[in-house]
């Protein structure tokens, strides 16, 4: 794939010196003790010190690794044995700073006053401690996870953005601080900064997994996901956190469907042309693709979208912004004045066109015979500079249906910047999309 060698000797060397990031391996040794929990803490520590300064992914935390160690104490007293130890007994996670975490402060990446926004512990934080995680630390957010971003570099090169709302946990799992990371998307925030950072990012269908806990954005568009190195990884972790989940088996290769329209011709001209070669690499691999004309409305979707966010957003900080309106980013505190000038009717309106939106798109995929939809994961790799996160638009139209999307890495420009594939399933098919995805991550992984 284009540019796919171009990494740089140095990140070669982090790559060695970093802790475990392929959770297959990680689990077997934490759990046999091959890799005795102690150890990994001071692992993750070194390499902490290491890295963390030139990546700033995580929220300040004042003697965080002696906390590790307490928690660390206390999971080997609770599971001595190893074969009774629970499935990511030790693994670190880090956990965006919108889920709320007992005993640790929500700070939303903004400057209102962290007293007026605690709250429970998230479901899905409580699971994945109940499956034996460490929280490494709260991972930094743009401001309630809409645009204005934190401090955090994107860890393939500096003085370009990580991507946002999920910044620091794509960052976090991008530069190997932790293998597994919590993150949300409304509109772009978890498949583009996977796709900007190198890694695998995983928004599930609506509501697969539990946004109790969770400062919500736009509650109706809102969506939990998660981050990892790898989809064998992604797939071991979901399991544990989606609702219902079913094992699936892969029984043939997918078909693909590319949806031709206003909307692909959002891509910049380099993200296109990576996204037409990936799309050359599969069919050379056995996959069969399909061009099929979808989202010809895509501008009055992307409208309805905006607008939606907008509204719920104002809804949600009424409160909050009446108190503290000039502690408020601008780019926030414009949505919010924006949102408030919705009507109910409108936003009515735009709840029912998701809905019509999914059916759609599920319509096409039935009729067409196509097991998952391909589009590039982001307008193209992430943009020079810090004050912007990049454009979200390649996601919204899977986010607005509710439909589960995919981020894989599929190669590099000529700066040694990742691109991301965005592999969209049925609804309520995020077992099969996983199993899918492997194979398709594979070819991507033999041109490297």
């Amino acid at each position: 794939m284009q540019g796919v060698d171009k990494r740089g000797s140095q990140q070669k060397e982090r790559a060695e010196r970093r802790p475990q990031t392929d959770l297959r391996s990680l689990i077997s040794d934490l759990r046999s003790d091959e890799l005795p929990l102690r150890a990994y803490v001071d692992q993750l520590e070194a390499y902490f010190e290491q890295r963390e300064p030139q990546v700033q992914a995580f929220v300040e935390e004042t003697d965080r690794f002696e906390r590790l160690r307490r928690e660390a104490r206390a999971l080997i007293e609770r599971y001595p044995q190893p074969e009774a130890r629970p499935p990511l007994f030790g693994v670190a996670v880090g956990v965006k700073d919108i889920f709320h975490v007992r005993g640790m402060q929500t700070g939303a990446g903004s400057k209102v006053p962290a007293v007026e926004l605690q709250g429970p512990e998230a479901a899905v934080v409580t699971a994945l401690k109940r499956a034996g995680v460490l929280v490494l630390g709260k991972t930094v957010t743009t401001e309630f996870a809409y645009f204005a971003p934190g401090p955090t570099r994107n860890p393939y090169g500096a003085t370009h953005t990580p991507g946002g709302s999920s910044s620091g946990s794509a960052a976090a799992v991008g530069a190997g601080l932790c293998p597994l990371a919590l993150g949300t998307q409304t509109i772009g925030s978890i498949n583009r900064p996977a796709a900007y950072c190198g890694v695998v990012g995983l928004k599930p269908s609506y509501e697969r997994i539990s946004r109790a806990g969770v400062i919500p954005l736009s509650p109706s568009l809102d969506h939990v996901g998660l981050f990892t190195r790898d989809v064998f990884s992604m797939a071991l972790a979901a399991c544990l956190v989606l609702a219902d989940w079913k094992s699936a088996a892969l029984r043939k290769q997918a078909v693909l469907g590319i949806p031709r329209g206003p909307y692909l011709q959002r891509a910049s001209a380099s993200g296109l042309a990576q996204f037409e070669g990936a799309c050359r690499a599969l069919a050379r691999a056995g996959f069969q693709i399909k061009d099929v004309p979808a989202l010809a409305d895509f501008e009055a979707i992307e409208t309805r979208h905006t607008a939606l966010v907008a509204a719920e957003a104002a809804r949600v900080h009424e409160a909050w912004f009446a108190k503290f309106d000039d502690l408020y980013h601008p780019k926030t505190a414009a949505l919010l004045t924006r949102g408030a000038m919705v009507t109910e009717a409108e936003i009515a309106e735009a709840r029912e066109g998701r809905l019509q939106l999914r059916r759609e798109l599920s319509a096409l995929m039935e009729v067409q015979q196509i097991d998952l939809w391909i589009a590039p994961a982001a307008p193209g790799p992430a943009p020079a500079g810090l004050e912007s996160t990049g454009d979200p638009v390649m996601n919204l139209p899977w986010t607005h249906s509710g439909l589960p999307s995919l981020s894989v890495p599929s190669g590099f420009d000529e700066q040694g910047l990742p691109f991301g594939l965005q592999l969209i399933g049925a609804w309520m098919g995020d077992e099969d999309l996983l199993a899918q995805a492997e194979t398709i991550a594979a070819v991507f992984n033999a041109d490297e």
